[in-house]
């Protein structure tokens, strides 16, 4: 039976391989053939990047207002501002923050730090290396490691407490003299015939002041009060996080996250310091057991406890019996963007995941690298609506990457919870079995996680074959009309599972960005700009 069912596992792996190369090649002409439309684009006008002094929109004392100063808005303040952009951070509250999530960085996410030259801020803050994750259930357990051989050895994943994170991405911002932080409170932005002018704010003081910009963006995380004249915010909450914090005790697995499959959702637990392991507890729905009156430790260690690997399992105890428990809810909402001229969304105002994945980070790191190459070539920003008409390439080049990462975080967290219903159950050990096969059945499935391949294709690739597999082994070694049955369900299960996340992701977005329109959207000339700003052409062909 063990050879039938790495037999059948080989069969999936050439399907696999097959589909992965085909994705691949596809993408590549497409991105080229975008690439030679950029660069006709540019020849037929002249080259429109310019240095860094130049980038400067022609009026006012500032090119970009970023409310909010979190991971998106600290690291979009940086990187504008050493393109040369004049940025306007205004943030509500610039002291340390103090969160259980947004503490492990994906190797993928690190690569995009490195990118924006944000690389120092995960060092000096006791920031702990990560090469992969340990999976746990029902007593047996298999380690999967991020496929890094083919980078530097710096490369892998950080985990860390997020306030400090953070704060050195806002020094790092605040070093450059274009560049100004100030706390306060964004109340309202500032509209005139449809489009965003600035904001309206108060400071730390309580007084109430105007800032006007070309672009505003608004960072402002998951409870964003101004997202909603910006988008559609269909937001999910699934699930709730118990966070606490292990002190001086040693994972099974030593620089690796490990996830419990444990019931009725997955326990989390990774290193966020020396001393500190960050362990969050999945509690299904949007209520969790009061921690006033006390049901949430009894809770923990009634329900919880018993689940945990026994290495730990005193350190789990000891951190309920100290006290200092946590919560947060866990949102989902995918990015559904009113194009409005003068301001864009950006990071968790924008678009959400369920944090099981960790790749959050990822995506905004990801998406301020996709602004930051489209706004490069423009030396004034003033021109809103043809601004706005330009920048809706973004949503479309940011998709790939974001809507891989948001699908599996959704689908993952479905297969990893557990059901009463049989064809979930056997989904669920297909996936822990799937992947304890190691070889290219970890490989692809953790290259996806760690944001260093992230392409629709093969998630979903990998994701029925998991269900095939998990039929496989239903029908291993002889069939039954039971198992047919119970079969069909499973296949059926995960297509309920994935296929949803994807239609909200946007199908054609999500695996044809070819074919919009916008994805070869490219920028006018930055003379075409500056006479429509000063009206001295109405309508320039």
């Amino acid at each position: 039976m063990v050879v039938d069912q790495y037999l059948l596992a080989w069969i999936f792996a050439s399907v696999i391989a097959l589909i992965a190369v085909y994705g691949t090649v596809a993408t590549r002409r497409s991105n080229n053939n975008r690439r030679a439309s950029l660069e006709e684009e540019e020849r037929s006008r002249g080259c429109l990047t310019v240095s860094d002094a130049e980038c400067r929109s022609a009026d006012g004392d500032v090119d970009v207002i970023i409310v909010g100063a979190g991971v998106a808005g600290s690291a979009l303040a940086h990187t504008l501002g050493k393109d040369g952009r004049r940025v306007h951070v205004i943030e509500r509250d610039l002291t340390e923050p103090d969160r259980i999530v947004g503490e492990l960085l994906q190797p993928g996410g690190y690569l995009k730090l490195i990118e924006l030259g944000l690389e120092d801020c995960v060092e000096e803050i006791d920031a702990q290396r990560v090469f992969g994750y340990a999976l746990f259930k029902d007593g047996k357990n298999t380690r999967l490691s991020y496929p890094l051989e083919k980078f530097h050895s710096d490369v892998s994943g950080r985990s860390f407490h997020n306030g400090r994170f953070i704060q050195r991405m806002r020094d790092k911002a605040a070093t450059l003299p274009n560049v100004q932080l100030e706390q306060g409170t964004v109340t309202s932005l500032l509209e005139e015939k449809g489009t965003i002018k600035g904001v309206q704010y108060k400071t730390k003081t309580g007084q109430e002041m105007t800032a006007y910009a070309p672009l505003t963006i608004v960072c402002d995380g998951c409870f964003s009060n101004m997202r909603r004249s910006l988008c559609n915010p269909k937001v999910d909450v699934p699930s709730c996080f118990v966070g606490l914090i292990l002190e001086n005790c040693d994972l099974p697995h030593a620089n690796h996250g490990h996830v419990i499959l444990a019931d009725p959702s997955p326990i989390l637990f990774y290193q966020i310091s020396s001393t500190e392991v960050r362990c969050l507890v999945d509690v299904p729905g949007q209520k969790v057991p009061s921690i006033s009156n006390g049901e949430m430790t009894k809770y923990l260690k009634t329900v919880v406890a018993p689940q945990i690997p026994p290495q730990i399992y005193d350190a789990f105890v000891a951190a309920v019996d100290k006290g200092n428990i946590r919560t947060m809810p866990n949102r989902s909402m995918p990015a559904a963007p009113y194009p409005t001229p003068g301001a864009l969304l950006m990071g968790d105002a924008f678009n959400m995941r369920h944090p099981l994945t960790g790749g959050g980070m990822t995506v905004a790191l990801s998406d301020i690298v996709v602004l930051r190459d489209l706004l490069r070539p423009l030396c004034t920003l003033n021109d809103a609506p043809t601004l706005s008409k330009y920048l809706e390439s973004f949503y479309t080049l940011r998709k790939p990457v974001a809507s891989t990462i948001n699908t599996l975080a959704g689908a993952l967290y479905k297969v990893f919870s557990s059901s009463p219903d049989q064809a979930r159950k056997e989904m669920r050990q297909a996936c822990f079995d799937y992947l304890s096969l190691g070889g290219v059945f970890s490989m692809g499935p953790v290259s996806l996680l760690s944001g260093l391949n992230p392409r629709p294709l093969s998630l979903v690739t990998h994701f029925f074959a998991v269900a095939v597999y998990g039929v496989g082994r239903l029908l291993l070694p002889f069939p039954s009309p039971k198992r047919l049955w119970v079969g069909a369900r499973l296949i059926s299960s995960a297509s309920g599972i994935i296929f949803p996340i994807i239609k909200a992701e946007g199908v054609r977005q999500m695996f044809f960005p070819a074919t919009v329109p916008a994805y070869y959207r490219t920028p006018v000339s930055s003379e075409k700009m500056r006479k429509k700003d000063d009206g001295r052409i109405a309508d320039d062909k």
